[in-house]
């Protein structure tokens, strides 16, 4: 596709972060049946729920538009789903392996966060108010389930890990 406006512009940006979220659709409950803590696979299947919600909410968008979902694969999200799909086949110890999935999970929040900010902001541009209020809304879910993770990464699940660190450091 052509971008040559604006609107163009924002009808691409949808379909790449349609294709995204279908991709971290399948991609979740790998990560979920990967991760050791009960807490990380909570996390993730109930992400998981929260992005169909997506998926839902980006088709609707398009069809706003006249609008389809594209040809194109999200290469971004692919990469990113690539790198935890690494950590799940190289990292054995099962604390490091969960501290590995939070990472690449966290990368991928921002990966979103990144791109409906950006989509929001070409809304606004347009004057497309509803639609900015759209994507301003699973903004804010992935800005929360951003928090989540730090919180997972920052409390007690990664505390024996971080007990073997200061230990073998002192050796």
């Amino acid at each position: 596709m052509k971008i040559k406006t604006m609107e163009d512009l924002l009808v691409h940006d949808l379909q790449d972060l349609l294709s995204a979220e279908n991709q971290l659709v399948e991609a979740l409950p790998k990560m979920a049946a990967a991760a050791n803590s009960a807490a990380l696979k909570k996390a993730f299947n109930d992400h998981l729920k929260q992005t169909k919600t997506h998926v839902t909410r980006l088709d609707s968008a398009l069809k706003q538009m006249g609008k389809g979902p594209g040809r194109e694969k999200c290469k971004g999200m692919a990469g990113l789903i690539e790198e935890g799909e690494s950590a799940m086949e190289d990292v054995t110890d099962p604390e490091t392996l969960d501290a590995a999935l939070i990472g690449a999970a966290q990368r991928v929040e921002h990966y979103e966060i990144a791109g409906y900010g950006t989509a929001r902001a070409h809304a606004e541009t347009l004057g497309m108010k509803d639609m900015a209020d759209l994507l301003q809304t699973t903004l804010d879910e992935e800005g929360e389930a951003n928090k989540l993770l730090t919180q997972l990464a920052e409390g007690r699940m990664t505390a024996g890990v971080n007990e073997r660190a200061t230990t073998t450091a002192q050796r």
